[in-house]
């Protein structure tokens, strides 16, 4: 009896050790999830707050509102803190005009909706606070001219050179006697520019290459240039199984391909595809030496599905005839150049205003492309499903998702080819398309027409 009721008292007092231990845990995770509601929180509240406010925001001359809708307040001054930051902004509200005008900087309340007025072009600086006086982020607010592109939407036919031959891999290769050689191995690395030949300019694959064949094993100094610098290096070639000089490199001087031209300016400027041009192999910016636009017309579609991009494809005759434009731009936020006047003519959209970032809203917007053979481009519905005003990723600010019937049906969405379709919402063109996403080719993304304007100059 005695065993029993002392097992018995044991039995309790494991539970009881067992229950303090849950309350105990309890208390811990409840201290900790209160700890992370105080920190968290308020760290996600001011990570969209921040994400809300673009670093650099324009309006146009006249009269534009600007909503912003966040919590906080601004100051707006010029960089001269002149008194004539007064006659840039109005509120709407007249409560709002009466509060804390000091003068040279002008306080703004950016949950409420402003008037922007100019009649001249200025640079402005924000500086915005949280609750009034903790410093928070600083804005370059520009009073930019009125601004209208057409958008265009048509096919077109690309290619470039590069500035020098690009590396784009290097190895091993079979020499005399079987022996495994690799001349360039730690000398030559992916993404170097071969600019000079024992001081001889290079600027196509098959005039290396007869360098190298004609070296007679002799050592050779190549000037190239890596990222940002330029500078000469010596390797020796090799004779391969066949008895042919070789450096072991694998090099290429062009890319060619179909994309579209996003918009046209009054002077015939053009801006295009969203993105840049990059090796398929390295996936790097490739640097232009020269560059054309060619007449192309799509000829098939290879329709998109779930984890196969689809593709539009186009021929191309790269017949100097065909002609119709000079690259000069290859840049990261698209490819720039002129039309010439009479294919400029044949563009008959008409112009509208830009939409700078502040200006695009989540829901329904449109598209611009030719995907049916047609040399004129047709409107698509889509619907804005992200904005990303400070993405890290320039050609990826804007999130698409298509939902027009015909296009569906012609391509099953967003694919290889329509990249820089111009994205039209609310009567301004905001945007172009860049890229697909390849597990759900009807969701895509979108560069913001402003960033393609920068890189354009």
């Amino acid at each position: 009896m005695a065993s029993f009721y002392f097992a018995l008292r044991s039995s309790f007092a494991r539970e009881g050790v067992i229950s303090m231990r849950i309350r105990l845990f309890l208390k811990r995770f409840l201290f900790a999830a209160a700890v992370a509601a105080v920190f968290i929180v308020p760290g996600v509240w001011l990570f969209f707050t921040w994400e809300k406010i673009p670093s650099s925001i324009r309006v146009t001359q006249g009269q534009q509102v600007l909503s912003l809708d966040v919590p906080v307040r601004g100051e707006i001054y010029l960089e001269q803190k002149s008194n004539e930051t007064q006659q840039l902004v109005e509120t709407i509200s007249e409560a709002d005009v009466q509060p804390a005008m000091s003068g040279q900087v002008l306080q703004v309340d950016l949950s409420q909706p402003l008037t922007v007025k100019s009649s001249v072009s200025q640079n402005y600086k924000m500086d915005v606070k949280l609750f009034g006086f903790i410093p928070f982020k600083t804005v370059d607010l520009q009073v930019v001219p009125q601004q209208t592109l057409i958008p265009a939407g048509v096919p077109i036919g690309i290619y470039i050179r590069t500035d020098g031959v690009m590396v784009i891999g290097q190895g091993e290769f079979e020499g005399e006697n079987h022996a495994v050689k690799a001349p360039a191995k730690h000398i030559l690395q992916e993404g170097d520019y071969i600019l000079k030949v024992n001081g001889e300019a290079v600027e196509k694959k098959a005039q290396l290459l007869d360098l190298i064949a004609e070296s007679e094993g002799k050592e050779l100094v190549l000037t190239i240039r890596r990222e940002e610098e330029t500078f000469d290096v010596k390797v020796t070639p090799e004779k391969n199984a066949d008895g042919e000089y070789k450096l072991g490199i694998w090099i290429r001087d062009n890319a060619q391909g179909v994309g579209t031209m996003t918009f046209l300016t009054e002077d015939f400027c053009f801006g295009a595809l969203g993105h840049g041009i990059n090796d398929t192999d390295t996936a790097e910016l490739m640097e232009l030496k020269s560059g054309s636009l060619y007449k192309t017309k799509i000829v098939s579609v290879k329709k998109g599905e779930g984890g196969s991009p689809g593709e539009l494809t186009g021929v191309i005759d790269y017949n100097p005839d065909n002609k119709i434009g000079v690259i000069s731009n290859n840049s990261v936020e698209g490819i720039f150049g002129s039309l010439s006047e009479e294919i400029a003519s044949e563009i008959t959209t008409e112009a509208m205003p830009i939409g700078y970032k502040q200006d695009v809203e989540l829901g329904k917007a449109q598209i611009l492309c030719c995907v049916d053979g047609s040399t004129v481009p047709a409107y698509y519905d889509v619907e804005i499903t992200g904005i990303r005003l400070e993405h890290d990723n320039v050609n990826r600010g804007l999130e698409l998702k298509v939902t027009d019937a015909e296009l569906l049906l012609q391509t099953g969405g967003i694919v290889q080819g329509m990249s820089g379709s111009p994205i039209i919402q609310n009567g301004k063109l905001v945007g172009a398309v860049t890229h697909v996403l390849v597990n759900d080719p009807t969701k895509g993304y979108g560069i913001f027409i402003e960033n393609m304007l920068d890189a354009a100059g």
